[in-house]
């Protein structure tokens, strides 16, 4: 009787657990089948160009050799008539014969089984781009990508160069350039630059879509110790029009002269100004150079030495490719054996802008650049003249800089030297953001 008693209460108990188990069950089954119907993947938006790249399938490539416009199209299924018609419709924002080797380009198709290209997108560089979109009409347009730029603080503390010292933090040698051949070439000698100098930069960082680092864009101001002298270094807008930008200390005085010491970025100077020298070639007869030849490897950028306006710009006999630039009544100055000319008669360029680029045209032994300087008509030697100060600051402007100035000294003057351990691994202090 107890056993039958015990095994029936055996069996209620299995029972009950299996009820109990069956809602758990049931109830788990209930819960995972609403998970997985409220976290349904939905893909993410992606917008580029302009365009919701969801909805298209995107076929990105570079422009190859043997590469055109109608060839890329033909390729992906569209017929010659169309592709005559869209470079009709297209040509008057884009001529796209001047697609280049390398360049990168987008096409943005149809998702279904014919994969039909709806729209050409092609990239000159990493802001600017071109659309020729040809889904229901046809029309193209250029537009440039969202640039972001970011304010950053830098000190330093050189131990051998300014060079080596931002190479040990990390930071591209574009700041270098700025500071030793932009900002500080006339007042400081980075050759002759003594350890525990230092210095404390505020500067911009360019980024393109957020994410593409593009270098750096601009030193805002900054702040040399050399030999336990304080050097300031603000910059400044001068002229809107013609885009005028300079450096000037805390007094308002134009840190740069008025030209540069070398048209290039030269490996060494291979003749020098001589109206006595002689040339085996010509049996050693006198043949005067009048021209400083600095030495460069082909394709290396030519720059104006001072603001002025392009005379010449011209190929001719022995100078080759060559420009001529009027800086003022008393000054012009010459570039010849040019690889190409970058600039055209009438244009007017700031000091430092490129003007051509090295090569070996007209009569030269080897790439450089062919400086010549002029001085109330007259060629001289430009080692050798006193070259004036840059244009100072305006007596209208002066006020207004000084003025300017003040909240960026102060925020200058609040950046503390990092101690020696950590100097070496600053963390850069972001500022502001700012979107154009």
């Amino acid at each position: 009787m107890d056993k039958r008693r015990n095994t029936n209460m055996g069996n209620k108990c299995i029972v009950l657990l299996c009820i109990i188990f069956g809602f758990i069950a049931c109830n788990n089954s209930k819960n995972n089948n609403e998970e997985d119907f409220t976290n349904t993947d939905i893909p993410e938006e992606v917008f580029e160009f302009g365009f919701n790249l969801n909805n298209y399938l995107v076929k990105r490539d570079t422009i190859k050799k043997g590469d055109s416009f109608g060839v890329i199209l033909e390729r992906n299924k569209i017929g010659y008539p169309k592709i005559f018609h869209i470079a009709e419709k297209a040509k008057d924002t884009f001529d796209i014969r001047k697609l280049q080797l390398g360049k990168p380009y987008t096409l943005l198709c149809s998702k279904d089984s014919l994969q039909t290209p709806k729209c050409f997108i092609y990239q000159p560089n990493l802001e600017e781009y071109v659309v020729i979109s040809f889904h229901d009409s046809i029309y193209a347009y250029t537009s440039r990508k969202p640039i972001k730029y970011v304010e950053k603080t830098l000190t330093g503390v050189i131990s051998s160069s300014i060079s080596e010292t931002l190479d040990q933090k990390g930071i591209s040698q574009v700041l270098t350039y700025k500071l030793a051949d932009e900002i500080y070439a006339w007042t400081i000698d980075f050759r002759r630059l003594q350890k525990g100098d230092r210095f404390k930069v505020i500067y911009t960082d360019k980024y393109i879509d957020d994410t593409i680092y593009a270098g750096i864009h601009q030193v805002k101001a900054a702040y040399f110790e050399h030999n336990n002298e304080p050097f300031y270094a603000f910059r400044f807008k001068t002229d809107s029009v013609k885009g005028l930008v300079d450096y000037f200390n805390e007094e308002a005085k134009n840190l740069r002269r008025a030209f540069l010491k070398a048209p290039v970025k030269f490996k060494r100077i291979s003749s020098r100004y001589n109206l006595k020298r002689r040339i085996a070639l010509y049996g050693f007869q006198v043949r005067p150079h009048k021209g400083t030849d600095f030495a460069a490897d082909i394709g290396t950028p030519i720059m104006a030495t001072a603001n002025g306006t392009v005379t010449k710009s011209a190929y001719a006999g022995g100078n080759g490719n060559y420009v001529k630039i009027r800086h003022n009544a008393t000054y012009e100055t010459q570039y010849l054996h040019m690889k190409k000319r970058n600039v055209k008669v009438g244009q007017f360029v700031k000091q430092g802008d490129v003007i051509g680029w090295v090569g070996m045209t007209g009569n030269t032994a080897g790439p450089h650049v062919c400086y010549r300087f002029w001085v109330n008509g007259k060629q001289v030697d430009p080692f050798k003249q006193k070259l004036p100060e840059a244009k100072p600051i305006s007596d209208s402007l002066k006020t207004q800089y000084l003025d300017f100035i003040k909240p960026i000294k102060y925020q200058l003057d609040a950046i503390l030297f990092k101690p020696p351990k950590t100097e070496n691994k600053p963390k850069l202090t972001v500022i502001k953001q700012a979107n154009s």
